[in-house]
C-alpha cells in the first residue's frame, strides 16, 4: 500500500467515526483500531494530531456536499420543487452530518480559529445552493418570502433530522418523507 492509499484510509476512518461518534468521543486509537496500525504511525500521516485530522476530514466532506448539492440542483428542472427534492434526494443519500452535535459540541471542542472556518464553510456548502434555489425562485416568482435564508435553513435541517427517524418509522422511504415535507413548505398546510 503507497502513503497516499494509506492516508485515504486513515482518512476514510476518521470521517465514518467522527460522523458517528463526534469529536469528543473519537480517540486516535480508535482511528488507529479501525485502520489496522497503531496510533503513534497516524502521526505521519497526520502531524498536527486529531483536531488536524477532524479539520481535514470535515473540509473534505464540506467540499463534497457542496459539489454534490449543486450538481444535484443544477441537473433537476429550473422550477423549485425539482431543485429541492434533487437537494433532498442528494442530502439523504450521504451519511448525516448531525449539524446540532457539530455545532453545540464539536465546534467548541476545537481551536476557535478552525472552528470559525468550519463554521463558515458549513454555510457556503450545505445552506448556500438551497438558498439559491429560493433566491431564483423568487426572482421567478414561483415563491414569496421576506427571509429565504431561515428557510433554507429549516429546509435543510428538516431533511438531515430525517437521516435520525427509526427506520420501523420510515414511510416508504426518507426520500419521500422528504417530499412530502418539501411540498408541505411549499404548499403551506392552510386550506386555502
Amino acid at each position: 500500500m503507497t502513503s497516499t492509499e494509506a492516508r485515504e484510509r486513515v482518512l476514510d476512518a476518521a470521517e465514518r467515526l467522527f460522523a458517528k461518534r463526534g469529536y469528543a468521543a473519537v480517540t486516535l486509537r480508535d482511528i488507529a483500531a479501525e485502520v489496522g496500525i497503531r496510533h503513534t504511525s497516524l502521526y505521519h500521516h497526520v502531524p498536527g494530531g486529531k483536531e488536524e485530522l477532524f479539520v481535514e476530514v470535515t473540509r473534505r466532506n464540506l467540499q463534497r456536499h457542496r459539489q454534490g448539492l449543486t450538481q444535484a440542483i443544477a441537473q433537476a428542472e429550473p422550477n423549485v420543487r425539482s431543485q429541492l427534492y434533487a437537494a433532498a434526494d442528494w442530502l439523504l443519500s450521504q451519511s448525516p452530518m448531525d449539524l446540532i452535535r457539530f455545532t453545540y459540541s464539536d465546534l467548541p471542542s476545537i481551536d476557535p480559529v478552525h472552528a470559525h472556518h468550519l463554521s463558515k464553510m458549513t454555510f457556503e456548502s450545505m445552506i448556500l445552493p438551497i438558498l439559491a434555489v429560493l433566491e431564483q425562485a423568487q426572482q421567478r416568482g414561483e415563491i414569496e418570502h421576506h427571509n429565504p435564508g431561515l428557510i433554507a435553513g429549516g429546509l435543510l435541517g428538516m431533511i438531515e433530522s430525517l437521516h435520525a427517524v427509526p427506520d420501523a418509522s420510515v414511510e416508504r422511504s426518507r426520500k419521500i418523507m422528504a417530499f412530502i415535507l418539501i411540498d408541505a413548505f411549499l404548499d403551506g398546510l392552510c386550506k386555502r
